[in-house]
């Protein structure tokens, strides 16, 4: 009985090593595959492939709920983000040279408590050959008026002037641009889909910008 208790003990050990071990691998095995560099070369801002001569390469989150803030990536470049505490509630606006990519200046406007006015001077400031990356971050609506959606909607925004309470919003225009942009995307708030209790889920974009030439 003794030494077949321990052979039986024996055999259990070996089976919950022999378990562990496979659960083990099986972990690596999809850590790997998830979070392990690939083969192929990273890209600026982590794109999936490069981006022509003469563009950027750019990359953008909005906010998550009133939680986590935007992000925005231009040719491996963080111009904002919540490490680099320069986002916060309402609409995040980076100002990009069009010729160099430079970064000129970064800015947010909170359009629940705040007064519209602020942004309004800030757009009518921007100048021509100016690229602008804009991403919300819980609620850009609620003050946002018709003169802050034209000039807006002149940066080749098509969307801004169905831009609702809690909506998530992002895109990238321009300063002198002649027709809408490419870049945008844009998702209601809606009790029925909404991913967080009260917010639509993030919006992600990235894509390769035209350099100015003229």
């Amino acid at each position: 009985m003794r030494t077949g208790g321990i052979l039986k003990l024996a055999a259990l050990v070996s089976v919950f090593f022999l378990a562990a071990f496979l659960a083990f691998e099986l972990l690596e095995i999809n850590l790997d595959f998830h979070f392990a560099p690939t083969k192929q070369s990273r890209y600026k801002c982590g794109l999936s492939k490069p981006c022509p001569e003469g563009h950027f390469s750019f990359k953008m989150a909005s906010g998550a709920a009133s939680v986590v803030g935007p992000k925005i990536c231009l040719d491996d470049h963080i111009l904002m983000s919540g490490v680099k505490n320069n986002v916060g509630r309402g609409l995040n606006i980076a100002l990009v040279n069009g010729r160099t990519g430079l970064l000129m200046k970064t800015e947010f406007f909170d359009l629940w408590a705040g007064d519209v006015n602020p942004l309004i001077q800030f757009l009518n400031k921007i100048e021509d050959g100016t690229i602008v990356m804009m991403a919300t971050f819980d609620d850009s609506a609620t003050k946002l008026n018709d003169v802050a959606k034209q000039l807006i909607s002149d940066l080749g925004s098509s969307n801004i002037s169905s831009l609702g309470f809690r909506d998530n919003w992002i895109f990238v225009g321009g300063k002198g641009i002649k027709t809408k942009s490419p870049f945008e995307q844009h998702i209601k708030n809606n009790a029925e889909s909404n991913k967080y209790e009260g917010w639509p889920e993030v919006l992600e974009m990235e894509g390769c910008i035209p350099r100015r030439q003229d």
